[in-house]
């Protein structure tokens, strides 16, 4: 069908196999997934499928249905297009021109030192699969590939009411296989922004303090797994941890996705030469005591000091104060389980991306909440700490929930032809996560939606892998539930 990429064309089933490998062969990463969309819609042109693109540059593609099948409800095969870039530091890679790289590592596929962009295009390639096959029985059928949603939503946010004639929505982007979700987390971007002022410090020696090596992942699937947040454990040893010291910051910077747990950040900090040693002390010091409470989760931590020529003056010390309480003070992690879903994070915030400019630095969080006053309730959190160092606080971005429906026929038939395949039912669950599907019911309130997918672990860092035969279940299940769609 396609020139292979890799070796994982060579997997079963080869119908998903095949594509995912040339999905990795073409770089997506969000904002810059254009050369994929239009790859697909060529490739659906030679097919003789119907595909159009609305003016945000969703893609649609419609196939009808096979003989039989044309009184079935009709259903949409949902994904999005992008991917999450993150690399490992020292792995040289450009998103925007180079393809990823995967392999198979015993019974999972990853990546050469990137994201494997499992998340979602094992989905988006069950969506072009199914497109492709010509024996695989299903009812009419469209599938929408939407662009930029982990870095925004984007299309989700620009889809209108009128472009899709279904009445099921399939979406994909689920990373749990046995699981299925019937509803998933709102959210809403937090930026602080904290103004700088800089004094001249001409007897200060620059250093570089490095704190790298931890595992990072999905700031929503993975918040609740304990793994530290490198800027806020960074911003803990500087306000905490350096007393005597007389220190300045120049800067600190780290993170890279507001939606993925920060693996590195940097501080440049300033500091007598006389009390480097008592400086490295503190560090070592530092050290020891995180490895000691993190040592069942992050085995790769590792803090590390370097001279260090900068142009900028340091901070003067109110502002290197205001942002160090800021930052120290900023809430991350869980913030409240659900008492109605059990084992389920209801609110959380990750402290996801930290810049610095001349005279500022800008702090950018991702709040989630299954529900709205969770939402709010941090977000007003936020305003109170702004307030209280001086920053300004800008809200963006927000999407609603996926309110659970009980009743939904699709979530039912679903369950059953699980069962009826595996011989147990599937787990129906609310993730924690913000899964499009919220964004679907405003243009489409009556749709009724389910999500499922294979299994992926540590999507949206270096580490993501997806389990091969998971995918062949995962594959199963779609040609099960596309079998068994109900009559109009």
């Amino acid at each position: 069908m396609f020139k292979p990429h890799s070796e994982i064309s060579q997997l079963e089933p080869k119908a998903i196999w095949q594509f995912f490998d040339q999905i990795c062969a073409i770089p997506h990463p969000s904002k810059h997934e254009e050369a994929l969309a239009q790859f697909i819609v060529d490739w659906a042109t030679t097919q003789d499928l119907s595909v159009r693109r609305d003016t945000t540059g969703n893609v649609f593609i419609k196939k009808p249905a096979t003989a039989g099948m044309e009184d079935r409800k009709a259903v949409v095969l949902q994904a999005h297009i992008d991917m999450v870039p993150q690399k490992n530091n020292d792995t040289s890679h450009d998103f925007s021109r180079d393809p990823i790289k995967p392999y198979i590592d015993g019974e999972w596929v990853t990546a050469t030192g990137t994201t494997l962009g499992a998340d979602n295009g094992i989905g988006m390639a069950s969506c072009l699969a199914v497109l492709a096959a010509d024996d695989i029985p299903h009812g009419p059928l469209e599938v929408l590939l939407t662009i930029d949603e982990e870095a925004g939503m984007t299309g989700a946010f620009g889809l209108e009411a009128g472009w899709l004639e279904g009445d099921i929505l399939l979406n994909t982007d689920s990373e749990q296989e046995g699981e299925i979700y019937m509803g998933c987390a709102g959210g809403v971007d937090a930026s602080l922004t904290i103004a700088v002022e800089r004094e001249a410090q001409p007897n200060l020696q620059t250093f570089e303090l490095a704190l790298k090596g931890l595992k990072g992942g999905h700031s929503g699937v993975d918040i609740h797994t304990g793994r530290a947040n490198a800027n806020k454990l960074l911003a803990r040893f500087l306000q905490n941890h350096v007393a005597g010291i007389d220190l300045r910051l120049v800067s600190f910077t780290g993170g890279s996705l507001r939606n993925a747990i920060p693996r590195e950040a940097y501080a440049h900090i300033a500091i007598p030469a006389s009390q480097l040693d008592e400086f490295q002390q503190h560090l070592a010091e530092f050290e020891t005591t995180i490895k000691s409470e993190l040592s069942s989760i992050e085995t790769g931590l590792t803090l590390t000091l370097r001279e260090l020529d900068t142009e900028l003056a340091p901070m003067n010390t109110e502002s290197h104060t205001r942002l160090l309480a800021l930052l120290n003070a900023c809430p991350n992690g869980v913030i409240r389980m659900s008492d109605d879903i059990k084992g389920v994070v209801e609110t959380s915030l990750n402290m996801g991306v930290i810049t610095t400019e001349q005279d500022k630095v800008e702090v950018l969080c991702l709040i989630r909440s299954l529900i709205d006053s969770g939402r709010e309730d941090v977000s007003g959190t936020l305003r109170s700490l702004a307030t209280l160092a001086g920053a300004n606080i800008e809200f963006s971005g927000a999407y609603p929930g996926w309110k659970p429906d009980p009743d939904s026929q699709i979530l039912h038939i679903f369950r059953d032809v699980y069962e009826d395949i595996y011989g147990k039912k599937p787990d129906i669950m609310v993730i924690h996560a913000g899964l499009e599907c919220g964004l679907f019911k405003k243009p489409y309130p009556n749709m009724d939606m389910i999500s499922f997918g294979p299994t992926i672990k540590f999507p949206h860092s270096p580490d993501e892998k997806v389990k091969i035969d998971t995918v062949g279940l995962y594959w199963q299940q779609m040609k099960a539930i596309l079998a068994n769609i109900p009559r109009k």
